[in-house]
């Protein structure tokens, strides 16, 4: 275009070239300038945001070390830690955005913004590595912040510490041309001032990603415990009230949770306090009372987000001068569910098993000494009577009332987790899924034929089976990081009474990774 002899029209035409080319490369750079502007705007907001919800989950754990101290007390002055020191190094940063915004007459204009004159000035002396002090600072800000979080963590959280690690990492970086250059040269130095200030609006939006994850891990960090198997104890339950001298005694020990440092605030026992609180059990001691059936009733009182939850205590004992009348227990608990066998213990102390008879619609006796299965119809209670004949031939008849519930509602899972959970869609497009009863009481299985999925912005789609098919999958597939996938619609049956009609179960939400 420059070389040999031109005619004064052809180099007209040249430089118009030129100048055609440099306004072309003007304007890129004017829509660059102003993506960054835009981006910063959405990270702020994003970090707004994400304030508001970390300042509820820092009331949420204090409120919790409030009522349970002992649970969440060293959690709650770990997490003080943290928040003092991601607003200190968070107000750092935006002070340092402040002085930068200070050198153009208006900061939202962001093609205007397109030197790095004030990082360069301030941050460094010239030669790579060499920094003033301020950019000395920048560097120590980030890598106290990190240290920090740290050791207020511990070895307890060394997945979030890690995560930290990477997230704030200073460390040498290899350039396009494979050379090695220092972290604040290679992302600052020479930088516009709108892409600046966008790097350090990221950095403040990861110090609020850091809070939120270590009070996630808190709260479920302690969630996890309580239900730890550390958390249970042996209970023996024998299979009759009373064995009698020269049998054999048969019984089963099981396992039931306590959690010691759970303290309520207050117990009440047949209208009285109790104050002896032991292992997180309400320990009584009172006169036994009149010989016979006598209920206690009561209530335990929690307090729960800064309100008093109660608890009812609704049972009863028997006391017997002799054998003179039946118990009767419910294995399972002191209710039976419509759609499964119950099983369900009769006896009456000192009175052998062939001598006791149990009748009920929808009960029969089954193997083992004072055995049976319930299967309930319909209505809301079943009343089962129990007659016998004691050592010297006088007959006794007892009676006891169960409520009939059904089987609560099935929760949609995928490979056994349900409500919300996170994973790829690549996982997901393979899973099985499936209909569960979370702390049901009976171990029933339940098999899936059909589910429909949602894809946010895309039509329902209807499966037949329980994994995704070619048409679940393709709409999977457009799903982006970040969207809940709904799993709805479970077509489902109680496997070994398919007659039994289950509620409906509730949908699982994931939130997809990537």
């Amino acid at each position: 275009m420059a070389g040999g002899k031109l005619s004064p029209r052809q180099k007209m035409i040249n430089l118009m070239y030129l100048i055609f080319i440099a306004m072309l490369a003007m304007n890129m750079s004017k829509e660059v300038l102003q993506a960054f502007g835009m981006m910063d705007e959405k990270l702020t907001a994003s970090n707004n945001a994400a304030t508001v919800r970390n300042n509820a989950a820092y009331d949420d754990l204090a409120l919790k070390a409030v009522e349970q101290s002992e649970k969440y007390g060293d959690e709650k002055a770990k997490a003080d830690k943290i928040k003092t020191m991601s607003a200190d190094f968070y107000n750092y940063i935006e002070g340092l955005k402040t002085e930068m915004k200070a050198t153009v007459k208006d900061p939202t204009n962001y093609e205007t913004m397109d030197k790095g004159k004030y990082l360069d000035d301030n941050f460094f002396k010239g030669d790579d590595g060499d920094y003033k002090e301020a950019g000395q600072e920048f560097l120590n800000q980030i890598n106290g912040y990190k240290s920090g979080v740290s050791e207020v963590l511990g070895g307890k959280f060394e997945n979030i510490s890690k995560d930290v690690a990477e997230r704030f990492s200073t460390d040498k970086v290899t350039d396009r041309e494979g050379k090695e250059r220092q972290w604040l040269d290679y992302n600052y130095k020479g930088f516009p001032l709108v892409a600046s200030l966008t790097k350090l609006t990221q950095i403040q939006n990861d110090i609020k990603t850091t809070e939120s994850e270590v009070l996630t891990a808190m709260l479920q960090g302690q969630m996890n415990s309580d239900v730890s198997m550390k958390n249970y104890t042996a209970i023996l339950i024998p299979n009759t009230p009373a064995t009698l001298q020269g049998e054999n005694f048969q019984g089963k020990i099981v396992l039931g949770r306590y959690d010691g440092s759970l303290k309520p605030e207050k117990v009440i026992v047949n209208g009285r306090e109790v104050t002896n609180i032991k292992d997180g059990g309400a320990v009584l001691d009172f006169p036994a009372g009149n010989v016979g059936e006598n209920e206690i009733k009561g209530k335990f009182i929690f307090m729960e987000n800064g309100k008093p939850v109660e608890i009812p205590i609704e049972t009863s004992y028997n006391v017997v001068a002799k054998p003179n009348d039946a118990v009767i227990s419910a294995d399972k608990m002191n209710v039976v569910y419509r759609g499964v066998p119950n099983p369900i213990t009769v006896s009456v102390p000192g009175v052998a098993d062939n001598a006791v008879k149990a009748t009920a619609p929808g009960l029969k006796k089954v193997k083992g000494i004072g055995k049976y299965l319930m299967s309930p119809g319909k209505g809301r209670e079943v009343k089962i009577t129990v007659s016998a004949k004691l050592p010297d031939g006088t007959p006794i008849t007892s009676a006891k009332a169960f409520r009939i519930k059904d089987i609560p509602a099935p929760s949609a899972a995928v490979r056994g987790e349900y409500g919300m959970i996170k994973m790829p869609k690549s996982t997901l497009q393979k899973a099985t899924i499936s209909s569960v009863l979370p702390d049901f009481v009976f171990d029933l299985k339940i098999n899936v034929s059909g589910f429909s999925v949602k894809v946010p912005g895309q039509p329902t789609v209807k499966v037949r089976g329980n994994k995704f098919d070619a048409a679940a999958i393709r709409v999977l597939q457009r799903a982006r990081r970040g969207d809940v996938v709904v799993i709805f619609d479970i077509q489902q049956k109680l496997q070994g009474n398919t007659g039994y009609y289950l509620k409906n179960a509730n949908p699982v939400n994931v939130e997809i990774t990537n």
